[in-house]
C-alpha cells in the first residue's frame, strides 16, 4: 500500500477513534444527567410513601405531622394565596441577592487590590459573621419601619459575604505562569485582568453567589419572621398561629421550590458565562 494511502488510514482511523470516544463520553454523561435527577426523585418518592403510610398506620394527628395527600391539597387549594405571597419573598430575594452583588464584588476586587484595605477590613467582615442577624432585624425595623427595605437588608446582610470571600479568593487563585505568560505577550494590567484573571476566578464568584442566593432566601424569610406583613415567612407565621399545619407544610414547599428555582437560575447563569472546558476541568479537580 502506498505510503499516503496508509496516511489516509491512519487519519481515517484516528478520526473514528475521536468520534467514538466523543459518543462513548456523551452517552455517560446523558447517563449521569438521568441518573441525577432519577435519584433524588426515588429518594422523595420514597420517603413521601413512608411518610403516608406511617402517619395513616399510626393515626397521627393531622395537627401534628399531616399525611403529604393532605398537604398536596392545602397547596392546591391555596395556591393563589402562596403564590401572592411568594411574588413578596422574591422580590425580596432578589433585591438582597443583587444587592450583595452590587456592594461584594467591589468590596472583594478592593480587599485584592489593596492588602492595607485587607488587612482593616477583612477582620470586619469575617467578625460580623458571628453576629447574630436575627437580633439586628429589630433594629432595621426601627431604623427602616416595617416595608420592603428592611427585609432587603437583612437578606443582603446574610448573603453578601459569600460573594466577596469567594470572589477575593477566585482573584488571588491563579497560576503565576499565566500571569508571566500574559506580560510576555504584551498584555498591560487592565487587560490581564480582563482577559486572564477575571475568566479564571469566574468559577469561584459563580461558586460564592449561589450559597448566597439560598442564604439570600433566609434572610428574606427571617425578616419576614421579625416584622412582616406579606411575604411566605409571615405565611408561615399566620398558619402556625392558626394551627393549620397542612398550611405551614405548604409555605415550607413554597419556599424550597423558590430556593431551588432561584439556584438553578444562577447555576444556568454560569453554564452560559463560563466556557465548558472550564467547568469540567473544576468539577474533575474537585
Amino acid at each position: 500500500m502506498p505510503e499516503s494511502e496508509q496516511s489516509a488510514a491512519a487519519v481515517a482511523a484516528m478520526a473514528e477513534l475521536e468520534a467514538s470516544i466523543e459518543r462513548r463520553r456523551a452517552k455517560y454523561a446523558w447517563r449521569g444527567r438521568v441518573s441525577g435527577i432519577a435519584y433524588p426523585v426515588a429518594v422523595i418518592a420514597g420517603v413521601l410513601a413512608f411518610w403516608e403510610i406511617c402517619t395513616r398506620l399510626f393515626f397521627v394527628p393531622a395537627f401534628l405531622l399531616p399525611p403529604p395527600s393532605a398537604i398536596a391539597v392545602s397547596f392546591a387549594a391555596n395556591w393563589a394565596l402562596l403564590l401572592s405571597h411568594g411574588w413578596v419573598t422574591t422580590l425580596e430575594i432578589l433585591l438582597g441577592f443583587g444587592l450583595s452583588i452590587v456592594i461584594g464584588i467591589p468590596l472583594a476586587l478592593a480587599i485584592f487590590l489593596s492588602p492595607v484595605f485587607s488587612r482593616s477590613v477583612l477582620p470586619l467582615l469575617v467578625s460580623s459573621q458571628a453576629m447574630p442577624k436575627v437580633a439586628v432585624a429589630p433594629l432595621f425595623l426601627v431604623w427602616f419601619g416595617f416595608g420592603l427595605l428592611p427585609k432587603v437588608l437583612i437578606a443582603f446582610l446574610i448573603a453578601f459575604f459569600p460573594v466577596v470571600i469567594n470572589t477575593a479568593v477566585g482573584l488571588a487563585s491563579i497560576e503565576p505562569e499565566k500571569i508571566h505568560l500574559a506580560r510576555s505577550m504584551g498584555f498591560g494590567a487592565i487587560a490581564t485582568f480582563f482577559k486572564i484573571r477575571l475568566p479564571n476566578a469566574l468559577p469561584a464568584i459563580f461558586g460564592g453567589l449561589k450559597i448566597s442566593i439560598t442564604l439570600a432566601v433566609v434572610g428574606a424569610v427571617v425578616g419576614e419572621f421579625v416584622g412582616g406583613d406579606a411575604g411566605l415567612g409571615y405565611l408561615l407565621l399566620v398558619a402556625n398561629g392558626s394551627m393549620d399545619t397542612q398550611l405551614l407544610f405548604a409555605g415550607i414547599i413554597a419556599l424550597t421550590i423558590l430556593g431551588v428555582a432561584l439556584f438553578l437560575l444562577v447555576e444556568l447563569a454560569e453554564r452560559l458565562s463560563i466556557p465548558r472546558h472550564i467547568i469540567s476541568g473544576d468539577k474533575m479537580m474537585s
